[in-house]
């Protein structure tokens, strides 16, 4: 959570949630806090910006990294709680990658309207986070294309706060190459 202090300062904490038990609530705060940090770094994008794809239009976009992210935390909330990945949300939001093994297009979609959809997406961890207990951290969830890996559901929350971070860096790239594609032009 960060909390602003005076107005010059910032304190950076994982002060875990109080309707959740101890490492469970560090855990979501990491989630959050790369949610946050998600808003930020994209706060400002157009549209064209949104699905530019670098400067040989082979790379995936932001808007495309988004939609990953979010189908991979879905993924992990289900995961978490025993039960299937819903239907809806499979066709909504996948499938992980398309027939030429690429995150599946996203068109037309505006920066506020992703950004919303995974507001829904962090409060439906926070809602999962709140039904566990440190305990549970410990049970073994399966996952990968055929369920093919184990991993603790602690393991599964801290992935999904570091995949968000590890795309964020796709996502500034991109950022940096749309603003050297635009001076040029």
């Amino acid at each position: 959570m960060i909390d602003q202090l005076g107005d010059s300062s910032m304190l950076y904490d994982l002060k875990g949630d109080a309707s959740m038990s101890s490492t469970v609530g560090i855990l979501y705060s990491a989630v959050r806090e790369n949610h946050q940090r998600l808003q930020l770094i994209t706060d400002g994008m157009s549209q064209d910006e949104l699905e530019y794809k670098g400067p040989d239009s082979n790379f995936n976009s932001t808007a495309q990294l988004i939609n990953h992210i979010m189908y991979v935390d879905f993924n992990w909330i289900f995961r978490i709680k025993e039960q299937p990945l819903p239907t809806s949300l499979e066709k909504q939001y996948g499938p992980m990658l398309d027939v030429n093994n690429r995150l599946p297009k996203v068109k037309d979609m505006s920066l506020e309207s992703l950004m919303c959809e995974y507001e829904s997406v962090l409060t439906m961890v926070k809602d999962t986070c709140e039904q566990l207990t440190d305990p549970d951290l410990d049970r073994v969830v399966t996952f990968g294309r055929n369920n093919e890996n184990q991993a603790t559901i602690r393991w599964g929350l801290w992935h999904i706060a570091d995949h968000n971070r590890y795309h964020q860096a796709h996502i500034n790239q991109l950022r940096k190459w749309y603003g050297e594609d635009l001076c040029e032009n």
